[in-house]
């Protein structure tokens, strides 16, 4: 209706934005299936190839947006219905700020990177929805129509920056990349609380799951029972400061002096 180019390039950005949605879900309920035979580590990277496939699509969406621009710039034309665009604009806006709230809540809660990476994705389409609605709020006063292909590019960039930060978060696992720094403090931290040394600390991450393992060093003379149970007991305050980690302990013992 409008002819304006930043509003078809919000247009493409959410197009986007409902497919890769699409794979978040399938992605979310095929990661969250138990471990079986094939997969005795689970299905959590299916999440991290959404990401993935998720940040192409962006740098996809990215440059046609830029092309869509760079036709308008060469072939420039008035802007009708501003008013509207500007209306639907600030709708999109205010929509994607509720949408994008409660996905981010929901993406700590589970420690799922295809939530948040569609969190992501939203929180970006805001800044945009709110940059083309100032973009067509300029053009109203002004006049200048080329401020529109301009502002296209402009989101187009944003996209692009959005892109790489998901690309960077979501391939990253692919390769086992280890837990936060933070993450392994608190590991080592609750480890030498129970008074036991460890060493060969591993962690990595696969989706909305976490993985750690070590050695822990027991006196001599303690009995296999006794060890489970410290175990078990190091688990459960593992667990309890980074929820739904799996732990694997081999257990070493030295002789008592």
């Amino acid at each position: 209706m409008s002819g304006s180019v930043s509003i078809i390039s919000e247009a493409i950005h959410s197009m986007m934005d409902l497919l890769a949605a699409i794979i978040a879900f399938f992605s979310v309920r095929v990661s969250d299936n138990p471990p079986d035979e094939k997969h005795p580590y689970g299905h959590g990277k299916y999440e991290n190839i959404s990401g993935v496939i998720e940040a192409v699509l962006i740098f996809i969406a990215a440059g046609w947006i830029i092309y869509e621009a760079v036709k308008k710039i060469l072939n420039p034309s008035d802007i009708e219905q501003i008013g509207i665009g500007f209306a639907v604009m600030s709708v999109s806006a205010i929509v994607n700020i509720l949408v994008s709230h409660k996905l981010y809540k929901v993406a700590k809660e589970t420690g799922s990177v295809a939530l948040e990476a569609d969190a992501l994705h939203l929180k970006t389409d805001v800044y945009t929805s709110i940059g083309v609605a100032i973009g067509l709020g300029l053009i109203y006063f002004t006049g200048l129509y080329w401020l529109d292909p301009i502002v296209a590019i402009a989101v187009a960039c944003l996209i692009i920056k959005e892109s790489y930060s998901l690309l960077k978060r979501a391939y990253s696992p692919l390769l086992d990349v280890s837990l936060s720094e933070s993450e392994q403090n608190v590991i080592k931290e609750i480890i030498l609380e129970s008074g036991y040394e460890y060493h060969d600390l591993r962690t990595r991450k696969s989706g909305n799951q976490q993985f750690a393992d070590f050695h822990l060093i027991m006196p001599g003379d303690i009995t296999l029972e006794e060890a489970h149970n410290q175990c078990d007991i190091l688990e459960e305050k593992l667990q309890n400061r980074i929820p739904g980690i799996m732990i694997n302990i081999h257990t070493e013992t030295i002789e008592n002096n």
